[in-house]
């Protein structure tokens, strides 16, 4: 049992590690125009030690989203506490990066100067944010599409790029909102793979929101289960397989005992 989050259990060998980020009993209610409340979150406690990877599966309503942009500090819990760096989050941090399910690239600037925006926006070096671009395009497997407009990539193109721009800035904690959601199987795969690559060179603290369960379970250190709304935690799984990993792993009985068991939590719905 961690003695971090006393009344958060089952939480593996990562407890051992300082918090990156914790959450203590984290809900949140939304009032609607017909002035009645919803109960979006409720008693939320987890921690993200640095460089882990970790994953929240949960149906679609689930109040996934809302505790990424609770995290993020775009709005405030209504019970409560999130600590980022020992730092309560009381506002947007510097110090996490945010890739959504859409890319959400400018049409109007070059997959180089959307990679710089951040930089732009926190008035950061650009000479040095520049080279970090060249190897970012590399490792995504950009390199030679500097000065191409976003309507000329592909999907799976598209979002690599969102993800450069979002390690620009060289985050601590990166939040990714279902960013393989919209593509096609095949491509998701490969930026699956591409995804892992990144985070081994990198080591990032990944927070990963997902739909699918093999996705999470294939990515991931360790795998949260969200109920249906309000949004809970129902259990923490720790995903024993080394890395790197590839998807004939996906094939295994062991890895299937893990879907199997998540699938069974969210109520035996289908994998996506």
């Amino acid at each position: 049992m961690s003695t971090l989050i006393p009344e958060f259990r089952n939480v593996g060998a990562a407890e051992t590690r300082s918090p990156l980020l914790l959450t203590r009993k984290v809900t949140k209610i939304y009032p609607t125009r017909e002035g009645r409340d919803v109960l979006a979150v409720e008693d939320i406690s987890f921690f993200l030690a640095a460089g882990e990877f970790v994953s929240v599966v949960g149906s679609s309503g689930c109040g996934k989203t809302t505790l990424m942009k609770l995290i993020a500090g775009l709005f405030p819990p209504s019970a409560g506490e999130i600590v980022y760096c020992g730092q309560p989050v009381k506002r947007a941090q510097r110090g996490m990066g945010i890739v959504f399910q859409t890319p959400v690239l400018l049409p109007w600037l070059t997959v180089l100067e959307n990679a710089l925006l951040p930089i732009r926006v926190l008035r950061l070096n650009r000479a040095e944010a520049e080279a970090r671009v060249k190897d970012l395009l590399a490792l995504v497997g950009l390199s030679g599409f500097e000065h191409t407009y976003p309507f000329e990539l592909s999907g799976g193109m598209q979002q690599r790029a969102a993800i450069i721009r979002s390690l620009i800035h060289e985050p601590h904690l990166l939040l990714m909102d279902e960013p393989f959601g919209a593509l096609d199987a095949l491509s998701r795969e490969q930026l699956n793979i591409e995804l892992q690559r990144i985070w081994l060179t990198h080591r990032k603290t990944v927070f990963f929101i997902t739909h699918s369960i093999t996705e999470a379970v294939f990515l991931s250190d360790r795998v949260l289960v969200m109920s249906n709304r309000p949004g809970r935690i129902v259990k923490e799984l720790a995903i024993p397989f080394e890395r790197p990993r590839d998807f004939d792993i996906t094939t295994q009985a062991d890895f299937g005992r893990y879907v199997h068991e998540i699938r069974q939590l969210l109520g035996g719905s289908k994998d996506a």
